[in-house]
């Protein structure tokens, strides 16, 4: 099943569109996207929920679609966001797939704590 790659509108109607993910510390919390029954995260949300950087997200996702682990087209999806600017903004968001394989990849605590 070929899924072509899409521009969503984000409209925050209604709570159940996201999920929060809460560190086992209670430090830090991570607001994702539930979409087309899937959770979503962009490279930023997914550097948060790691506590690593961006840079080490887009390098291990690189190396990942790369590797031909997973297929770029079945796990990006565009969202339209509104960012604190007012300004909208399209943004690649990355499925359950590619957030759990990244989390394998990356080397932090707080990936062993997702995984969990």
């Amino acid at each position: 099943m070929n899924r072509k790659k899409t521009t969503k509108d984000i409209v925050r109607a209604s709570v159940a569109e996201y999920l929060t993910f809460v560190t086992a510390t209670g430090e830090s919390n991570i607001q994702s996207l539930y979409a087309d029954e899937n959770v979503w995260l962009s490279q930023k949300m997914m550097g948060l929920l790691y506590d690593v950087d961006v840079r080490t997200i887009n390098y291990h996702l690189q190396k990942i679609f790369s590797d031909n682990e997973l297929d770029e087209k079945l796990v990006i999806q565009d969202f339209r966001i509104t960012a604190y600017d007012g300004k909208t903004y399209n943004t690649k968001h990355y499925n359950l797939s590619a957030i759990i394989a990244v989390g394998y990849k990356v080397n932090s605590e707080r990936a062993v704590q997702f995984q969990r």
